[in-house]
């Protein structure tokens, strides 16, 4: 367990529809960034259950830019 997880509150993560106008902007870097790290943890992951969160948690973040549409066209050019 992470010395820091047990630090954060329950809630630590802002609420979608918190009434405020205020948004976050998320680069596509960061998120692409992010999703490769989660990608080489999973990699390295012998566990099925851990495997499988990461692998959720990589495609939470990578919807948060991108669009299934746009997926499928990257899909289609990385087997080009």
């Amino acid at each position: 367990m992470s010395i820091n997880h047990s630090q954060n509150p329950e809630n630590s993560t802002l609420p979608l529809d918190s009434g405020d106008d205020d948004f976050e902007i998320i680069t596509s870097e960061e998120v692409d960034s992010i999703v490769e790290a989660l990608e080489g943890l999973i990699a390295k992951t012998q566990s099925e259950n851990i495997r499988c969160i990461l692998e959720e948690a990589a495609d939470t973040i990578f919807s948060l830019v991108y669009s299934e549409d746009e997926a499928a066209c990257e899909d289609q050019e990385e087997a080009a």
